[in-house]
């Protein structure tokens, strides 16, 4: 960062904060932010609210008018160079006649990755690239994955006691944590492009698995892991208001889709893994092929322990509630039994915070965080 101003870094971390405006909406694409800079103040800034709809530089530069000739853009990431749904954002940066153009990072996605860049040096725009890179990488964490790994960003959310119980010996649960945290929970949702649990789940609580914000314009996929399509043609989910229903069971299976085809879901028949169930890298493929970049799954201790041993949980996002349920209670996850405990430790604190009476950690594998 010591090849750039204070003045760069504060309309950056600007950018990034209109990025953020974006990051419920704008998926399948990421979440981009632009300020346009002249003679020391903020001439135009935009940032990318819809897919198809127009990009942050392109919402700057309308903003900035004729002020944008000799301006520097601050792009939370490199400007596309391709015709997508839009036009290339860099022709525009061109014709407007920008003098210099800073971006956080480059777009991994190939069809940019530099090109977008290349372009605008090749028609005399001074570049600068690196400028609060993690944070847009984390910004984007999901798209940035699905693109270099063909697979979504999963976050496991889990909500427990103290003593890492999600349910009573009866299977209890209603509420481990408080109302604070169950908005925190709406608000992951909605910036999830798909939520997903298991068919123990549909079975036991008859979730809807929808976002219930004031509000909200965009709900995610509902994604059910269901084997041998065992969800009710009148589950709750298929009635209330939410994204397409998503279910995966195995080919065995396919012969009872109907009912649930016509009920409104999608059925997705995925190779099974060693157990007879529905292969979770299979799914996760499957979704990132849906342009799903961030999962949101909430799940029972079953599914939850597969996903953990599966190495499928990118983040761990742990609700604490102030409650010692005791040695009869069910644990948030089913995992094998270990010998040791693990050194170094498996899973890094990368934030904490308090949610109302309980507790929100943030965790994610060591060798990531």
């Amino acid at each position: 960062m010591s090849n750039f101003t204070p003045a760069d870094q504060r309309y950056m971390r600007r950018a990034l904060r209109l990025a953020v405006r974006g990051k419920r909406t704008s998926a399948p694409n990421p979440a981009v932010g632009c300020v346009l800079v002249k003679d020391g103040r903020i001439v135009g800034e935009g940032f990318h609210a819809w897919a198809g709809e127009a990009h942050a530089e392109i919402r700057a530069l309308d903003a900035a008018g004729e002020a944008a000739s000799g301006a520097t853009a601050y792009v939370t990431l490199e400007p596309c160079s391709h015709h997508g749904r839009t036009p290339p954002c860099t022709g525009a940066l061109i014709g407007a006649g920008v003098g210099r153009v800073v971006v956080a990072m480059r777009d991994w996605n190939p069809k940019v990755n530099g090109a977008g860049l290349s372009r605008l040096r090749a028609a005399g725009i001074a570049t600068s690239e690196g400028l609060y890179e993690q944070e847009s990488q984390s910004l984007n964490r999901g798209f940035f994955r699905r693109i270099s790994d063909g697979r979504p960003w999963l976050t496991l959310k889990v909500a427990a006691s103290l003593d890492g119980k999600s349910a009573l010996a009866d299977g209890g649960s209603r509420w481990v944590t408080g109302p604070v945290a169950r908005a925190a929970v709406h608000r992951s949702r909605a910036r999830a492009g798909a939520v997903l649990t298991g068919i123990g789940t549909v079975l036991a609580d008859d979730p809807a698995l929808n976002v219930r914000l004031p509000g909200t314009a965009r709900q995610p996929l509902r994604v059910i892991l269901d084997s041998k399509l065992r969800t009710p043609p009148d589950a709750r989910l298929f009635g209330a208001d939410g994204g397409p229903v998503h279910i995966f069971c195995t080919r065995k299976a396919l012969d009872r889709r109907h009912p649930l085809e016509n009920a409104g879901a999608t059925v997705h028949d995925v190779e099974a893994d060693s157990q007879g169930k529905v292969g979770i890298d299979a799914v996760l493929r499957a979704l990132a092929a849906l342009q799903v970049n961030d999962i949101y799954a909430e799940c029972g201790p079953t599914l939850a322990g597969v996903l953990l041993a599966a190495e499928a949980v990118d983040e761990l996002d742990l609700f604490l509630g102030p409650h010692l349920l005791g040695a009869g209670a069910r644990s948030f996850a089913l995992l094998e039994e270990t010998s040791a405990i693990p050194d170094p430790p498996r899973w890094r604190t990368t934030a904490v915070q308090r949610v109302g009476r309980d507790t929100r950690i943030h965790l994610q594998p060591a060798q990531e965080a």
